[in-house]
């Protein structure tokens, strides 16, 4: 049986102190003014003029990012098939080198989970910290969390801690629908605090499907000859071999090759 990542929030524990917000965006390097999750704050639940006996009249904190939904509207709004479905794991990534910014995904996503990098140029989102999970990590937002708000794991694993907490609160679980659009996400809530009033409906582009019969060919042939191009430098290489350097060294590697520029803002 396949792997199906998702993560379940209470967010009755949530305090709103946004170190998963933080922790997401200095994992993965996420440009200023830009977030891949989010926590937004509800309004209390009244019930005939009296606060709700779920929160008695506060209101509560709701984290959200990429819902990974098994569904999702935001496919069939990528002309070049660089948004696909992780059939590995559930997960919806975006392949950098086939984006090529065109933004048509940001509005098809009812969730609002998608943007724009401004210095990449490119369409961006919650990928579930592909790089820390192969080490045998939680996604930094879960990590990080304080009062464990958030919960991460394989839900088709009745033994993970996500499977675990659905069970326990069967009939208590809720996924967020959108308008006009069952996009089947993959992040659940409990049901006392689930969020309300921050999902929109899906909008598609005008004569998108002909745009994406001309557009998605050219581009996966341009990444063709893009990977054509590596491959025969390496061999040219192999071929010829490197060249001495005076006094029987190699050329080591250089310095200045290995500084990356540090683009995190603090928050």
């Amino acid at each position: 049986m396949n792997k199906k990542y998702a993560m379940v929030i209470d967010s009755a524990k949530c305090m709103d102190c946004k170190a998963c917000v933080a922790a997401c965006k200095q994992a993965n390097g996420v440009s200023r003014g830009v977030w891949r999750n989010w926590i937004k704050e509800a309004a209390p639940v009244v019930v005939n003029s009296k606060p709700s006996a779920l929160n008695l009249g506060r209101g509560h904190f709701q984290p959200g990012a990429c819902m990974h939904c098994d569904e999702p509207t935001c496919l069939s709004a990528c002309p070049t098939g660089a948004t696909y479905k992780n059939a590995a794991d559930g997960s919806v990534v975006i392949d950098p080198r086939l984006c090529i910014g065109c933004g048509n995904c940001i509005p098809s996503c009812p969730y609002g989970a998608r943007f724009r990098d401004p210095q990449k140029r490119i369409a961006d989102k919650c990928n579930y910290c592909p790089e820390r999970r192969a080490a045998g990590l939680s996604p930094a937002c879960v990590d990080t969390c304080p009062t464990k708000a958030r919960v991460f794991g394989d839900i088709n694993d009745p033994n993970s801690e996500a499977a675990q907490l659905l069970a326990a609160n069967a009939g208590r679980v809720v996924r967020v629908i959108a308008k006009g659009a069952d996009t089947k996400p993959n992040m659940y809530y409990i049901a006392s605090t689930a969020p309300v009033g921050w999902t929109v409906q899906p909008v598609n582009p005008l004569s998108f499907d002909v745009f994406a019969q001309v557009v998605a060919p050219l581009v996966k042939y341009a990444v063709g000859l893009s990977g054509l191009g590596v491959l025969a430098m390496l061999g040219r290489q192999l071929l010829v071999g490197q060249k001495p350097q005076p006094g029987g060294h190699d050329s080591g590697p250089n310095p200045s090759a290995d500084k990356k520029e540090d683009g995190h803002d603090a928050r």
